[in-house]
């Protein structure tokens, strides 16, 4: 971070006048011409009309809404999972390198993650522009239709709609570019993706190799039904994503099982432990689990077994003490079957905590920009979704929600990484409007709206509140000082407050110092789905949308047909 007195004495010695002239050594009419100039020079030189300038970066958000649509639309298309992020990353990279951006790749040593950035000037302040990228494996969904209908069975899908904030994080940092440009406007846009999101393994990586040491402000967005922000203590959990390797011996489970160990029966007396120690955790306590491998064959004792859990608690310290917790019932499962235990943690994040000016300023910006202005034919569908899943048909929201001001004892919900960089940088996230309300995220309903105008319209409102906030931190110096000062003096010690802590609440990851990503672990199924998937990306030279290319009649109204939709692909089909 460049400290402020530099940045001011920068701003100083490039003005006009950092060197008042002696005009006692010039004739009076060379005085005149030298003041003359002085004074045009000082006036082209002045701050930019900042509603002005705003109304131009919406305008080139309006101007840019086939790029929007074809953003969506593309990346809903690639419907790539965790780690394997490489056609989206080459697609996003691509447009911005194409204006003038650096891409920075390897972030952290994973292939998929990356950091573009553009600076103006001095280059002073840096805004850090971030949305999640990853889909979901197991929940292929086609778009536009009133119908569970997988693109492809058993493929991935774009069930939280991360791809609709990719496309608003693009052109806000195209639109900031060009403004910049036209009004001599100082600073750094940085892109960047949260890949992994969905295994909570992108952004302390990100952490962790310093990506945010010089910049002043994060600006995240993410998927909603809603248009809004907050500030504060949010309402969902921290958590860490760890995988409990068992190795045994194998044996013949018929003939001679006693001479294996069985690395199953552990995994299954280490869930029943943890099923048991439920009892004694905190209220807001989560923990979830699936088994990954658990054998080949019934006949044979395993050898290994993995064992995958997501630990959440709504404090970082509960966290340290419910892993704590599950190594120690881990080992202790190990132990009375004779096997060994591996722990490893692929991904955490810490208790979301958004900053208050920033928050505060980006709510302006909201109640400028408004909500979409929905057609009829996305209502028509958004109710028909509605129906669908048995919920009032009430539409599209028209309203945007309240300044969200914290949360008071939360009782639980879902983790985010972005925690992690709101522990690391002043930092605010945008919900915005790309969804039908009351659908359910991680569900097959939540990708039926992600390829359909009423994404393109949410995603418009997404860029524009981005690029205006962002415009705020370039043409405010105060407003960037307010961030810093919430983040190092206030928010430690409300969080210190809030938590019950002992002291002003310090970031310190979750992740060991011996960790690593585990890029490794998606890569089996994604080698089975992407000749498959590859068919079916988005031919934006050849169609207007993505539904025209799928053949899906906007708007579907009927549960009774597919509404031209072609037939889910089967694997090995």
């Amino acid at each position: 971070m460049i400290p402020l007195a530099e940045r001011q004495q920068g701003r100083y010695r490039a003005g006009m006048f950092a060197q008042r002239p002696n005009f006692r050594l010039f004739s009076g009419a060379a005085a005149l011409v030298l003041a003359s100039l002085l004074l045009s020079a000082a006036a082209g030189a002045q701050a930019p009309n900042i509603g002005s300038v705003k109304a131009e970066a919406q305008g080139y958000v309006n101007a840019h809404a086939k790029l929007i649509q074809q953003i969506v639309d593309s990346t809903f298309s690639f419907q790539e999972i965790g780690y394997n992020e490489v056609q989206t990353g080459i697609y996003l990279t691509g447009i911005l390198q194409r204006h003038g951006f650096s891409i920075q790749r390897r972030i952290a040593g994973i292939p998929t993650a990356w950091l573009a950035s553009w600076s103006n000037g001095s280059g002073h302040p840096t805004v850090s522009l971030n949305n999640d990228e990853d889909g979901l494996p197991g929940l292929s969904q086609m778009p536009g239709v009133l119908k569970q209908q997988p693109m492809i069975v058993g493929g991935n899908g774009q069930s939280e709609g991360h791809n609709t904030g990719l496309a608003g994080m693009v052109v806000a940092a195209l639109a900031l570019q060009s403004v910049m440009q036209q009004h001599h406007i100082s600073g750094t846009v940085q892109v960047w993706p949260g890949i992994a999101e969905e295994i909570l393994a992108g952004k302390a990586w990100y952490v962790r190799a310093g990506v945010f040491d010089h910049v002043d402000a994060v600006l995240s967005t993410h998927v909603s039904s809603g248009l809004g922000t907050s500030y504060g203590r949010s309402g969902g959990t921290a958590a860490v994503s760890v995988q409990y390797t068992f190795h045994g011996k194998t044996a013949h489970a018929a003939a001679d099982p006693w001479d294996g160990k069985s690395a199953l029966a552990s995994a299954e007396m280490f869930d029943n432990g943890m099923n048991y120690m439920r009892q004694f955790f905190h209220p807001a306590s989560r923990t979830q689990n699936v088994l990954v491998n658990g054998g080949d064959e019934p006949n044979v004792v395993p050898d290994l077994t993995e064992d995958w859990y997501y630990l959440r608690e709504v404090t970082p310290e509960m966290v340290r003490q419910n892993l704590a917790t599950a190594n120690r019932v881990a080992k202790a499962a190990a132990a009375m079957f004779g096997t060994t235990v591996d722990v490893n943690v692929i991904g955490t994040a810490w208790p979301s905590w958004g900053n208050q000016p920033l928050a505060e300023d980006m709510y302006k910006n909201i109640q400028a920009v408004g909500m979409p202005a929905w057609t009829a034919a996305d209502q028509l569908y958004a109710k028909a979704v509605q129906t669908l899943i048995g919920k009032p048909p009430i539409g599209l929201s028209t309203h945007i929600d309240k300044l969200g001001t914290g949360v008071v004892n939360p009782l639980g919900g879902p983790s985010d990484d972005i925690g992690d960089v709101m522990w690391t940088v002043p930092t605010v996230r945008l919900m915005f409007p790309a969804n039908i309300p009351e659908v359910p995220f991680h569900n097959w309903k939540a990708a039926l709206a992600e390829a359909t105008p009423i994404a393109y319209g949410g995603a418009s409102v997404d860029a524009k509140v981005l690029a205006m906030t962002a415009l705020d931190l370039y043409l405010n110096p105060r407003l960037v000082q307010s961030a810093r000062h919430y983040f190092e003096a206030v928010q430690p010690v409300l969080a210190m407050k809030a938590y019950g802590a002992p002291r002003p609440v310090v970031y310190r990851s979750f992740l060991p110092p011996e960790a690593t990503p585990d890029l490794a672990m998606h890569d089996a199924l994604m080698r089975r789905l992407r000749p498959l998937m590859e068919k079916l990306y988005y031919r934006q030279d050849r169609y207007p949308t993505y539904l025209d290319q799928l053949g899906v009649k906007w708007p579907c109204l009927t549960q009774k047909s597919t509404c031209g939709a072609p037939p889910p692909v089967v694997p090995g089909g």
